[in-house]
């Protein structure tokens, strides 16, 4: 086994125990903690996956913005209320039943499915190609020439979506 293999393995690991540990947990500011460890443990599959971009963009997008943002609501909102944040225990039974059937769903899906068939992957094998370039360089060229008006708008409908989820919230104080 080689040390990418292993590292691989560890990456994986981190991220199946701790997106197990969010399940168990009543502290829902440990819980968006440990959903910062599963989103970097993602983004090491995604890079060992070769798709370094879907990384980026998982660190970027979901750690740096969305987690962030839910970590200060969640600790702020335990500062007014004066009390701990906690989920209760009502429905392990169902959540279990339906996470465990999600999962042998998936399970045998992925098993059904023969992997040397697909097109890329016979192509791949043709060309001896196992490991591909990085795609971050290329994305960006495009991004900042040929599709410079969408990834504009897209800024713009975020920035309006900030500013009107900061408008709500400042009137729900008042």
């Amino acid at each position: 086994m080689s040390l990418g293999q292993i590292i691989f393995y560890i990456f994986a690991a981190m991220t199946v125990i701790s997106a197990m540990m969010i399940l168990f947990t009543r502290n829902v500011l440990y819980a968006a903690f440990l959903l910062i460890v599963t989103f970097l443990g993602v983004a090491a599959v995604y890079i060992f996956a070769g798709a370094d971009f879907l990384a980026i963009t998982q660190i970027l997008v979901y750690v740096g913005g969305i987690l962030i943002l839910m970590i200060f609501g969640v600790m702020l909102t335990n500062k007014i209320a004066g009390q701990a944040v906690t989920t209760e225990g009502q429905h392990h039974f169902w959540g279990t039943l339906i996470g465990l059937s999600l999962f042998g769903l998936l399970a045998y899906t992925i098993l059904q499915v023969n992997f040397s068939t697909l097109k890329w992957i016979q192509k791949a094998e043709v060309e001896g190609q196992i490991i591909q370039d990085s795609t971050i360089q290329t994305i960006g060229i495009q991004l900042m020439t040929d599709y410079v008006l969408p990834f504009e708008v897209s800024g713009i409908l975020l920035l309006v979506a900030l500013i009107g989820a900061a408008f709500i919230a400042r009137r729900q104080l008042d």
